[in-house]
């Protein structure tokens, strides 16, 4: 089953070095790090609070790029992200190093040691760790390697993912003409706009998978993963692409049915109520003359169109009951309600006392099942 980090015990860092004095500048870089901070502190994706997504730019010295990560480590019982775009590079003994403003080729005390960064995270009590890696590599660099697989071999860490670019000098990650490195630019496009063909969330692995074949389609260098346990199930963010399909007026056993399993937010929970009419191919009549005892109709409208869940389970129970659930399938349904609905509760303990907030604005259901063609961005 996939997994959703909790924003409120996660944390994200986001380093990137642009500017070098020694070895070539790659301006691209600069480009990445606040769209992609805005995509993770997105509801569209982790919903991570302002303050636990720390955006390090130009990092002069190894403390500089270092203490914001170890600060975040010890915050973090949930997931920790640690992105990094700049030069990565090795030095006489093949050992990997990230590039600061003044690094040199082949001299790793003048960067920052993949080690001294590993270690930081071995020390965290996170469940979770994804390392994502956009290092340019220079050709001296790619010869020392041996192989493209290595940078993913040495930054490999017991419990995390590791996504990283492809070894490539520093022309290659950032093609002319485009405001972001090749990778992270990819990245962000399936973040922003989602990724046709592929269920409600995206999970790290459904990324990789889309990264893997677009790189590869534009002739670049494609990218190295490197997994622990589950950490590929982790969702990154919700395809912005996903559409559900086209339901037959008549279901059968074979159809493919919202799973209340994958629905990780109330809102996400909301949505599947509505995709369930739309693969039963009724009417909210007909679904409320369905309904025992019947459900009046805008009692199903508004189940339909709600930003909460509701308080208790009988209206929803009813509603999927006369979509065509088996009294199983109902069970699956109840328990994941039960799990949202302790974490709603939860989440509103945990928020300061004040005003009320107003309720994000919610696409009626007519919307959001019309199937409409492209994804926003964030």
């Amino acid at each position: 089953m996939r997994a959703l980090p909790d924003p409120d015990t996660s944390r994200a860092v986001l380093i990137g070095v642009s500017r070098y004095t020694v070895l070539e500048s790659l301006p691209a870089v600069a480009n990445n790090l606040l769209p992609l901070a805005r995509v993770l502190t997105s509801p569209a994706s982790w919903n991570l609070p302002a303050g636990h997504c720390t955006v390090v730019g130009e990092p002069e010295t190894p403390r500089d790029m270092l203490d914001p990560v170890k600060e975040a480590a010890e915050a973090t019982s949930d997931t920790l992200l640690v992105y990094f775009a700049g030069h990565g590079l090795l030095d006489g003994r093949g050992e990997l190093f990230f590039g600061l403003p003044g690094s040199v080729q082949g001299r790793s005390y003048t960067g920052v040691t993949y080690q001294a960064l590993r270690e930081i995270i071995r020390d965290c009590a996170a469940r979770r760790f994804v390392v994502i890696l956009d290092c340019c590599m220079s050709g001296r660099a790619l010869g020392l390697m041996g192989g493209e697989d290595l940078l993913a071999d040495q930054a490999e860490i017991d419990g995390s993912y590791l996504l990283a670019a492809a070894p490539e000098n520093g022309r290659a990650l950032a093609p002319p003409g485009e405001t972001n490195t090749a990778f992270t630019g990819e990245l962000l496009n399936a973040l922003q706009h989602g990724i046709p063909g592929r269920s409600r969330e995206l999970d790290l692995n459904a990324v990789y998978q889309h990264l893997r074949s677009e790189l590869a389609a534009k002739g670049r260098p494609t990218p190295q993963k490197r997994d622990r346990n589950t950490a590929g199930r982790l969702v990154l963010a919700r395809n912005q692409a996903y559409r559900p399909a086209t339901a037959p007026a008549h279901p059968t056993e074979t159809d493919d049915w919202p799973d209340p399993d994958e629905c990780h937010d109330p809102l996400a929970f909301l949505e599947a109520l509505a995709e369930m009419r739309a693969h039963t191919g009724l009417t909210i009549q007909a679904i409320s003359r369905r309904a025992d005892p019947p459900l009046a109709p805008d009692t199903v409208s508004r189940l339909l169109n709600a930003t909460k869940l509701p308080t208790t389970w009988k209206t929803t129970g009813r509603y999927l009951a006369a979509c065509g659930l088996t009294p199983d399938q109902l069970d699956v349904w109840r328990s994941a309600w039960q799990r949202l609905r302790t974490q709603e509760q939860e989440r509103a303990q945990l928020e300061s006392p004040g005003p009320a907030a107003e309720p994000p604005r919610r696409r009626s259901w007519r919307d959001r099942l019309a199937g409409r063609g492209g994804g926003s961005s964030t």
